[in-house]
């Protein structure tokens, strides 16, 4: 079931939307290396180290689309979150603008109280803007947009580097509603 927003979008949008809607999972073969590279993020984030939060983030997302075969990302681990009447923000994609890499900016800090984040929601956060580089250099759309597919992708991710095999697919390619708590 499309989001409220599908109404409103072009015909040619409809479909980007429902091609990304259709994609449930990004299946790829996790590595040992990634394990390491999660603890590195959980540890950094515990002792407070936004460098070494960098470094493993860093790590493992040039791992990952190296492994999927798509172009490098750069990313940046910064403290506060920008916040505004809009709300805080969690993480910002910025697509290549040549000579530069595509970048992926993500915040280790809440706004409010200046804690840094739980780690669960940092690394959802860094696969979240990873999914919108995969959207525009694995599947080739042309906008991406927050799917059920999306989310579904994002859920993919995190579940196949926490050990967990990707759900079996049934008919149409649709798989079972992924565990986002």
């Amino acid at each position: 079931m499309p989001f409220a927003y599908f109404d409103r979008l072009s015909a040619p949008r409809k479909r980007i939307y429902s091609r990304s809607d259709e994609i449930h999972e990004i299946p790829f073969a996790p590595l040992e290396s990634d394990h390491a590279l999660l603890a590195g993020i959980a540890a950094g984030l515990q002792a407070d180290q936004r460098q070494e939060v960098g470094v493993a983030s860093q790590a493992l997302v040039s791992g990952l689309v190296a492994r999927l075969g798509v172009p490098p990302i750069q990313v940046k681990v910064l403290a506060v979150r920008p916040h505004g009447q809009w709300g805080e923000l969690h993480g910002l994609y910025e697509p290549n603008e040549p000579p530069a890499a595509a970048t992926i900016t993500v915040w280790m800090r809440t706004v409010a109280r200046k804690q840094v984040v739980a780690y669960k929601s940092f690394v959802r956060t860094l696969l979240h803007e990873l999914c919108h580089h995969l959207d525009y250099e694995l599947y080739q759309f042309p906008e991406t947009f927050h799917t059920e597919g999306f989310y579904k992708r994002e859920s993919s991710l995190f579940k196949q580097l926490h050990g967990e095999a990707p759900a079996p697919v049934r008919g149409g390619g649709v798989g079972p509603e992924p565990d986002v708590s």
